[in-house]
């Protein structure tokens, strides 16, 4: 009887918290909708101004479309302003100075402002403002067991990972970047995306929204805790390796682009 009871009060336990992991997930799905349309709104002049200043600069497309894995294993083409010059190719990792680039597409990728179409994917619900960043299935079939947690939400424009990875580009190995990024950096990454996708909330996600303002429009830096998330200002002034906690790492993702990003 005590172990029927048991059981029974388990499962009580899991079925309210998966009503509440529903709820919370329903509200920021709300909370996306209004926030990317709003957002889209009032960058809309900057969005057309960005697209034409592509297409005027360089032969090709404003917008560059890369394959990615999103909820549930879904592939879809999350958007970006083209950054190279149409037709190049080279290693799926760009390099800082990578002479890949257009003029514009070096400012792009340096202020993250090449993003900005991602609004649409939110828009259409296949991305989210807040969550793992979305990767290549050619990482995702490596890592599939790995990401199982992390494929049950919805992928973000900005998450933990992003935060605490800002400058990746400036320390993958040069001589080899996609093996380092493989090696050293996807686990890491997994790692604070699995956080997120088992200890999500409302208030996380506003939490990641204000910390990457934080990031991005003041230009602070911010590091985040491996084990609890926690997010603070970073007080090294670069990177370096570090015994505690917290990431020694800074905000964004990889550059995984291919011909014509």
């Amino acid at each position: 009887m005590i172990n029927a009871g048991g059981r029974a009060a388990g499962a009580a336990t899991t079925r309210a918290w998966r009503m509440k992991a529903r709820l919370g997930d329903a509200v920021v799905r709300l909370l996306d909708v209004a926030l990317a349309a709003l957002l889209s709104v009032v960058f809309a002049v900057l969005i057309i101004a960005l697209a034409l200043a592509v297409k005027v600069e360089s032969r090709g497309p404003a917008l560059y479309r890369s394959r990615r894995v999103g909820k549930r294993g879904r592939e879809f083409e999350m958007l970006k302003f083209r950054k190279m010059r149409d037709g190049v190719d080279g290693c799926r990792l760009t390099a800082p100075e990578d002479d890949r680039f257009t003029r514009l597409g070096r400012f792009l990728a340096k202020t993250k402002l090449d993003e900005l179409p991602q609004l649409w994917n939110v828009l259409r619900g296949q991305m989210s403002l807040v969550g793992p960043r979305p990767e290549d299935p050619v990482f995702v079939e490596r890592f599939r067991a790995e990401l199982e947690p992390v494929l049950r939400v919805r992928p973000g424009i900005t998450g933990l990972s992003q935060l605490a990875f800002a400058r990746e580009s400036e320390i993958l190995d040069p001589v080899d970047r996609e093996v380092h990024y493989v090696e050293r950096i996807l686990p890491q990454k997994i790692h604070m995306d699995t956080l997120y996708a088992t200890q999500r909330s409302t208030n996380t996600y506003v939490r990641i929204l204000v910390w990457t303002t934080v990031a991005v429009i003041l230009r602070r830096e911010v590091a985040v805790h491996r084990t609890t998330g926690e997010m603070r200002l970073r007080r090294r002034p670069r990177p370096e390796p570090t015994t505690s906690g917290f990431s020694s790492l800074e905000l964004g993702s990889p550059q995984l682009e291919q011909s014509g990003s």
